[in-house]
């Protein structure tokens, strides 16, 4: 049974989601203090983060929950304008809640980031681009290039997943978000490209041409796939 770590430092709205996540079947831990949340990292898949805490700000504790254990954010925040909202992504945020917020909304956000960390395709196995350049293995979600592994975070692999099964096609933004996320969210298409500036950094240099910008229509991958993968 999945773990969800909710650090909100206002009780009504940790008990809310805490039954809201119970009752679709998933375990939880809550928290008000930014310290504490860093003590139970270990024991959680997925952090519900309010970016408004007392003793730590919240888009510090962002930086260390990717240092420390690499997991799943999705923040929760009054903060509502697009940079913030921004600013959060590139921070590594998986997906981000504005305040007030539907309950229902965020168990629909948080299975569907549990889905993607959980989803294994039929065929699995290594898949190569580039001359063996870049190397996607979708059953352990894991990536190299020029054979250097690289950290992604669920959005970004969601991603770097679906411009591959189609090398050369280019997807709109609507059309990775419908991928990514599994739902369609009013407003997250603006966002995507924070995400691929994201993915661009960690890619680094050399890999300039694995993810391409089609100017007003979308991305797509810049590798061919191998013949022999």
């Amino acid at each position: 049974m999945p773990t969800v770590l909710i650090v909100e430092d206002e009780r009504d709205i940790r008990e809310v989601l805490r039954r809201y996540l119970e009752r679709s079947g998933l375990s939880v831990l809550t928290t008000a203090s930014g310290a504490e949340a860093l003590r139970l990292l270990a024991s959680a898949d997925l952090v519900l983060l309010d970016l408004g805490l007392p003793d730590i700000d919240g888009t510090e504790l962002l930086r260390e929950i990717h240092l420390r254990e690499k997991l799943p954010v999705i923040v929760l925040t009054a903060r509502s304008t697009t940079e913030d909202r921004i600013r959060g992504l590139e921070l590594g945020a998986d997906d981000y809640v504005t305040k007030p917020f539907s309950p229902h909304e965020v168990v629909l956000r948080v299975q569907a980031v549990l889905n993607r960390l959980g989803e294994k395709p039929a065929d699995g196995g290594v898949v190569t681009y580039g001359q063996d350049r870049l190397r996607i293995d979708e059953t352990a979600h894991r990536v190299w290039l020029d054979d250097r592994p690289l950290d992604l975070t669920p959005t970004e692999w969601g991603l770097l997943s679906a411009i591959a099964a189609a090398p050369g096609r280019v997807y709109s933004r609507y059309e990775l978000v419908n991928r990514v996320r599994g739902y369609e969210y009013e407003g997250y298409e603006r966002t995507i490209d924070s995400h691929i500036k994201n993915l661009r950094r960690k890619l680094g240099p050399t890999g300039a041409d694995v993810v391409e910008t089609v100017l007003g229509v979308g991305y797509r991958l810049g590798l061919r796939r191998d013949e022999s993968s």
